[in-house]
């Protein structure tokens, strides 16, 4: 049965069909390659021959002048001219189904799970935003090492002052924010107990208020 640690009371049980869940590399990394691609603005852009300005006639005669043809200073080869085949504006994102998306989620999750990388604490403790407490949280008290990333709800956004300058933290995010990416580019995963079962009901394709009525 997988546990996390709780930071302020005795472990905590986590849903075996989330948390115990075989790692899919293949499916993690493309659900990763989209999440990274659809966080690319695609907005750089080169001027083509026809955008750039001058060269609206020759710039000499096409004989006599002994120097090599030329019809127009727009052209790529003259300084200042125009870009052949540079980029435009365009979108990098490429779909990956729901249910991979959620099949790698679990994934990632039951790599933390396993690996003992995932703590759960109590937001109410940092009402009052202290980056000292916290430090003291992780440092002392979890023993962490390496990077941490922070899931709360947007509840508990009060709290996310208290981590989000401290230099191993590598984001303080909202549950319903928390991609692949971020589960696997971080060493160590801190949630509240509302973010993770937010996390939860994500990776199994629940709706929280359906949930929590059943």
């Amino acid at each position: 049965m997988a546990k996390a640690k709780n930071l302020h009371g005795s472990d905590v049980t986590l849903d075996a069909e989330v948390f115990e869940a075989p790692f899919n590399g293949p499916l993690v990394h493309q659900s990763v390659r989209a999440e990274l691609a659809a966080r690319r603005q695609g907005t750089h852009a080169t001027r083509t021959r026809g955008q750039v300005s001058g060269g609206n006639q020759k710039p000499w005669r096409q004989k006599g002048t002994g120097r090599a043809r030329a019809g127009s200073t727009r052209s790529p080869l003259w300084t200042g001219g125009g870009t052949i085949f540079g980029p435009q504006p365009r979108k990098y994102t490429f779909k990956v189904n729901r249910k991979e998306r959620r099949a790698a989620l679990r994934s990632a999750l039951s790599l933390h799970a396993e690996r003992g990388t995932l703590a759960v604490f109590d937001p109410s403790k940092f009402e009052q935003p202290s980056t000292k407490a916290a430090v003291k949280l992780l440092r002392e008290d979890w023993k962490v090492d390496g990077t941490v990333l922070v899931v709360l709800t947007e509840a508990e956004e009060r709290a996310a002052l208290s981590f989000r300058n401290i230099e191993f933290v590598r984001a303080v995010l909202p549950a319903e924010d928390v991609g692949v990416a971020d589960l696997v580019g971080a060493g160590n995963v801190l949630a509240s107990s509302a973010a993770l079962d937010a996390l939860t009901a994500r990776a199994k394709g629940v709706k929280q208020t359906q949930e929590a009525s059943a």
